[in-house]
Formats: C-alpha cells, structure tokens, sequence
C-alpha cells in the first residue's frame, strides 16, 4: 500500500486528489495539510511514502516544505504554474516530479506509483531544457565529472540511460539485466554521486556529458 500526503490549501482541491487516488486500491491517502509547516510535520508523523504538494502555499511554502520532506519520502510537486523556473526550483531541493493540478486521473494515478517506486515524473526532454537552462553551470559540470570517476564501467552506463529518462524495465531491457539488477546498480550510484534520488542523477549524468544531446 502507497502511503500519501497532500498539501494544498485549497480543500476542494485535497478533496479531488483523495478522491482520484483512492479509486486505486494500492494507494491511501493517510493525511492532509493546508499549508507547508503543516505538511512536513504530518510527513514525519505518518511516515508517508509520497508526498504531493502545492508549491504555493501559506505558512511555508511548498518548496521548502518539499526540501524537507525529501529527505524521507518521495515529493511530487503539483501546481498550476507550468513555467520552467518551478520545476527547475523543486528538482534543487529534491522533489522526484512535477505535476500540473490538471493532469488526467488516471496519469496521477500512475505518477504516484512510479515515485513511489523512485522514479522521476518528468520527460526526458524537459529535465534536458531545464538543467540546460537553469541548473548547469561550470562550476557544476566540474563537480558531476568528478563525481562520476567513482562508478564502474556498468554504473556509467547505468546513469547514462537514468539521464535519458528510461525506467528501471527499459534499462533492464536494454543492457540484458534483471530489473532487480538495474534497481541494485542505481542503489550503489545515488550516494557515490551525493544525491537522494534518480532526477537528481539524472542531472548529474546531462552536467557531466554522459547524456546524448
């Protein structure tokens, strides 16, 4: 069973949310916040497994409130607010996706699924414009080479296609390894290059070059 937080301060929203998400029988909505203080309270409390939040929110944010939360449970960020410059922010501080509050029912649904399971909610191509845009930098780049000297040969390989958005399946069908394999490499990649989960490897994988342009 999926455990799920959500945050937003409009009730007709949190309603709607639990609403879809509880259609699914794997997933249970175990609290609600109005605000970003109260969310990452209520995270620690209900050891939750995913976390969507509002980014704008009274009393807190829900940048900050993600930036927190991260370091224990998967955050997706849901917004009405489409620009770059939110994604980009809610990557920094460690959210593992990024949702409008129209995406489809039975996409959210799946989206809550796939972060639950460590993996990103974002195309391939978008995490590719936003690091190019907002989050590379030299200083950056430097710093992702040196971080991938650490990998073997097959972890190098590994984070490349982690860089190109494949799933831990695609992976697997790729490279001819189980997908308990490939979930066991990123396991070994994630602390060796300083990060918590696979968006935050991705962009260390397009800062370093491992990525195709």
């Amino acid at each position: 069973m999926i455990r799920v937080l959500l945050a937003d301060d409009e009730t007709l929203m949190r309603a709607g949310i639990r609403l879809i998400l509880e259609n699914d029988p794997g997933i249970t909505v175990v609290a609600e916040a109005s605000d970003g203080n109260q969310a990452v309270e209520l995270a620690r409390k209900h050891d939750v497994d995913v976390a969507l939040l509002d980014i704008r929110m009274p009393g807190g944010d829900g940048l900050k409130a993600a930036e927190q939360i991260a370091r224990t449970a998967h955050v997706v960020m849901l917004t009405t607010f489409g620009e770059d410059s939110y994604v980009a922010q809610a990557l920094k501080v460690g959210a593992t996706g990024f949702l409008l509050k129209d995406t489809p029912p039975q996409d959210l649904i799946n989206a809550v699924r796939k972060a639950a399971g460590g993996e990103p909610i974002l195309a391939p191509q978008i995490t590719k414009r936003l690091i190019e845009r907002h989050l590379t930098t030299p200083d950056h780049a430097t710093s992702a080479r040196r971080k991938i000297e650490a990998l073997t040969e097959t972890e190098r390989t590994v984070l490349e296609l982690v860089g190109e958005g494949l799933s831990n399946t695609e992976i697997g069908e790729r490279l001819y390894l189980a997908t308990g394999t490939v979930k066991a490499h990123i396991s070994r990649i994630l602390p060796k290059l300083e990060v918590t989960n696979r968006v935050q490897a991705a962009i260390v994988a397009h800062e370093a070059g491992l990525t195709r342009s």
